[in-house]
């Protein structure tokens, strides 16, 4: 039976990649931390090791495809149990790591789980668009991921005014997303953003299709986003 390391690496080469030493153990231990602490802070319904390592682990390394990461600065908005932010930063070290949720629990296992496994990232227990408004982080990152399961219109106006102009927001969406995608250009050009590229990918070891939008910023995003999140949902851009 493979071990955790060696279907994480086997995928990585698969998706194009590769990890760099030390990467396998510690995908390993993170394995471990989600699996005793996953049921508690209710952080992933998948459970089984083959299933986390493909589904979660490997998802977010299909990232790495998408954008140069090397020494980017780099925001994972509603991080939740790490994806993707996490899994990005074992693969390339090199990554500036900001790990973003609004629940408190969540945090508190992010902060546990890259003490453990041996990583430095920012944890912060805040709102998007509450982070978004202060000064030294508002267009500061190169590069904003989400896997979060809200729609793309509402993901580009909590993520996109983190992003600095000239950077990209690379959005973590299902096969069945290119309504959302059409749907959302409106809200993308008001950001100050454009539509660059739209990935499609397998999961390696699985049947699951998803896609990879990416969000590049061309200009500053007016002041007036991201508005106060009941405002979001109320009237989407």
């Amino acid at each position: 039976m493979e071990t955790i390391s060696q279907i994480v690496e086997r995928g990585a080469l698969q998706l194009g990649g590769s990890l760099p030493p030390g990467a396998g153990a510690a995908f390993e231990a993170y394995y471990n931390m989600l699996e005793r602490q996953g049921k508690k802070v209710n952080l992933t319904a998948i459970s089984g090791a083959e299933d986390v390592v493909k589904l979660h682990f490997l998802d977010s390394l299909a990232l790495l495809g998408a954008e140069d990461f090397r020494g980017a600065r780099v925001i994972d908005v509603g991080s939740g149990a790490g994806f993707p932010g996490v899994p990005l930063k074992l693969a390339e070290p090199s990554i500036e790591l900001t790990l973003l949720d609004a629940t408190g629990k969540r945090v508190a296992f992010l902060s546990s789980l890259c003490e453990a496994i041996g990583i430095d990232a920012a944890c912060i227990h805040a709102r998007a668009e509450d982070l978004a408004r202060l000064t030294g982080v508002r267009e500061q990152f190169d590069i904003a991921v989400s896997r979060a399961v809200a729609r793309l219109n509402v993901l580009c106006e909590l993520c996109l005014p983190l992003v600095r102009v000239g950077g990209c927001f690379l959005a973590m969406k299902g096969d069945d997303s290119l309504e959302e995608r059409e749907e959302a250009r409106n809200a993308i050009q008001i950001l100050g953003a454009m539509i660059v590229n739209t990935i499609e990918y397998n999961i390696p070891g699985t049947d699951r299709k998803h896609r990879i939008i990416a969000v590049r910023k061309t200009s500053e995003t007016p002041e007036a986003y991201p508005r106060r999140f009941a405002k979001i949902l109320k009237a989407p851009l």
